[in-house]
């Protein structure tokens, strides 16, 4: 009896620490099979601790079996190792290539004798120092040996070295060894810093092809045209023999009608080598006759009256007038900056205005009608960044709160909006030279509430409410036809709505659709001509205002349907996902109605209404 209990005793041990081994091995050592009977062992550490030794045999000269010959200069290595880690020595190793079966590789004008020591390191530590000095052997020696994670980290380290002096160089030196991300990275560079780059050396060298690239572009970020102009002259000036008969080609990408007349006057007129060109004349005719001639503005419309913006900016958000949290309606402004997630005051208005639209022109911005806690208002007034301060200028013809403002060639649109009685189809425009409002063709609706934007040469009026019914309609205003025509319906009804465009499309968010306040966004493509959603802001948000600055979209403040909020949220188009940032400071809701981008200095605004 007692041993049976000895044998049963035993046996349950046995067990007990068969499991306890298994349970310690999956602890330690995991396993990719297990049975009754076996299981396999895995050290995961095992090419991290053969490495070295490879590389120490490698540094002795032992079993190495190979020599890479660069310079004259001589590598002793591995076969086995090159091939596993440099995909230009297993392309010849593993071939029926003469090299496979040589002792001696020899590696003429594509790469430097250090660059190759740097890189054969790199093949057996995974480790490479990256200098000034040696990034750009490095770069051409890693394209051509097909190590690209060296190649990318190459690139990385000139990213972060840009600058107005080197640039096109880069640039250049990026595009021969097609390492797009830099060349990228470069052309980004020289439109955010146009100004200083083309003051440089490189850009006077440059060629007549990487000139026009450059000039063409609508994102150079310029205070003026007169910067491009500038540009151009310098460039043809700096070898006038072989160059001046290119003038004509380069003048006709300088957008001429946005320079200033006195610009005109005094700089371009009396330019000898534009008056002894017909070509060029022609061309400041065209200028002229844009300055001369406002009313037939429309008709003068082509890519040189387009106004250059730099999206890679990034600007200053500003939030004019409002509503408190009693209803009370607001002069506050205040300014909100990306780069350091901080909301500050601005000078106020010199009247109280909600529901007021908002849109830049001529560098300046200007606050549209609104409501004042009393009545709706005619009077605008507008802000000048030089003299920080507020000036009234023509009224309107017409009394508006709930209106949508957009800038386009130069002229400022105000659609539809709320007299006090109704909803408005009206359309309204304003001319800077003349200071005065002109009624334009009316929109087929009656809208109060809706989004007005500027895209494509073109002014969109979105949603709205005539008093009666909410839209999901879009019309658009072709300002040299006069005419509105109907776009592709949104997919969901929206009044209080906010609006924006960025990198060639439309997006709105939030609004109200008679029955349910809405954190629903969408998209309008203008190539399929459709709407699509994307993802929803994080809260329900109407009387919302986007903004589009630097690449993102910003949803600022808004109605939940309980309370006005002073939240903001931010909207990345890669991540397709909404997340909060800094909240408002002094405003606590109201209706965001319009937006544009300025440049103002130098620097990239982007301006919103409330």
């Amino acid at each position: 009896m007692a041993h049976r209990m000895d044998i049963d005793m035993e046996a349950e041990l046995k067990t007990v620490f068969a499991s306890a081994m298994i349970q310690l091995d999956e602890e330690c050592h995991p396993m990719s099979s297990l049975s009754d009977d076996c299981y396999r062992f895995v050290q995961n550490d095992l090419y991290v601790n053969c490495f070295p030794i490879f590389d120490d045999l490698r540094r002795s000269h032992k079993l190495c079996d190979i020599s890479i010959k660069v310079d004259n200069q001589s590598f002793l290595a591995h076969r086995v190792v090159l091939s596993a880690t440099i995909p230009y020595f297993y392309a010849m190793f593993t071939n029926d290539m003469l090299e496979s079966t040589q002792t001696e590789v020899r590696i003429q004008d594509s790469i430097e004798s250090t660059a190759m020591e740097a890189l054969l390191e790199f093949a057996y530590t995974g480790r490479v120092t990256i200098t000034t000095g040696n990034v750009q052997s490095l770069l051409i020696g890693a394209s051509f040996l097909q190590l690209f994670a060296v190649r990318d980290a190459c690139c990385d380290y000139l990213k972060l070295r840009l600058n107005t002096n080197n640039v096109l160089g880069v640039k250049s030196f990026a595009d021969s060894l097609s390492c797009h991300t830099l060349v990228e990275a470069s052309k980004k560079f020289i439109r955010k810093h146009f100004r200083e780059v083309s003051k440089s050396d490189e850009f006077l060298s440059l060629d007549f092809a990487e000139i026009i690239e450059i000039i063409t572009k609508d994102e150079l970020n310029v205070s003026g045209e007169e910067d491009v102009f500038n540009a151009v002259m310098a460039w043809i000036k700096r070898d006038v023999d072989s160059r001046e008969q290119l003038l004509p080609q380069l003048l006709t990408n300088v957008r001429l009608p946005l320079l200033s007349p006195e610009f005109v006057a005094d700089y371009v007129i009396t330019e000898e080598l534009i008056r002894r060109s017909h070509s060029c004349r022609d061309l400041v005719d065209e200028a002229k006759d844009y300055h001369l001639m406002p009313q037939r503005r429309p008709l003068l419309q082509s890519f040189r009256t387009r106004v250059r913006c730099c999206n890679d900016i990034q600007g200053l958000i500003y939030a004019v007038g409002g509503l408190t949290k009693n209803g009370d309606s607001l002069s506050t402004v205040e300014v909100y900056n990306p780069q350091t997630s901080h909301w500050k005051m601005a000078e106020a208005m010199t009247m109280l205005r909600s529901r007021v639209g908002v849109a830049v022109m001529a560098s300046k911005l200007y606050a549209i009608g609104g409501y004042n806690g009393s009545e709706r208002l005619s009077t605008v007034e507008v802000f000048d960044p030089k003299n920080r301060s507020w000036a009234k200028v023509a009224p309107m013809n017409c009394k508006r709160s709930a209106v949508g403002a957009a800038t386009l060639h130069n002229m400022l649109y105000v659609c539809g909006g709320y007299d006090g009685v109704s909803s408005l189809s009206t359309v309204e425009c304003y001319s800077l030279d003349r200071n005065e409002w002109s009624m334009v063709t009316s929109m087929s609706r009656h809208r109060s509430a809706a989004g007005v934007v500027a895209f494509e040469g073109q002014v969109y009026a979105l949603g709205g409410h005539d008093g009666l019914s909410i839209f999901d309609s879009v019309e658009r205003l072709d300002p040299q036809s006069g005419k509105w025509s109907f776009m592709a319906p949104m997919r969901t009804k929206r009044c209080r709505l906010g609006v924006a465009t960025l990198k060639g499309k439309i997006y709105v968010c939030g609004g109200y659709d008679g029955s349910t306040f809405l954190q629903t966004a969408e998209v309008y493509d203008p190539k399929t001509e459709e709407w699509s959603f994307i993802a929803p802001m994080n809260v329900m948000r109407s009387r919302v205002a986007l903004v589009a600055n630097c690449g993102l979209l910003y949803a600022i403040g808004g109605y939940d349907g309980v309370s006005n909020l002073s939240t903001v949220e931010v909207y990345n188009l890669e991540k397709n996902c909404w997340d909060f940032t800094t909240s408002m400071a002094a405003h606590e809701g109201g209706v965001g109605m319009s937006l544009d981008f300025v440049h103002i200095n130098g620097m990239g605004y982007e301006v919103i209404g409330r």
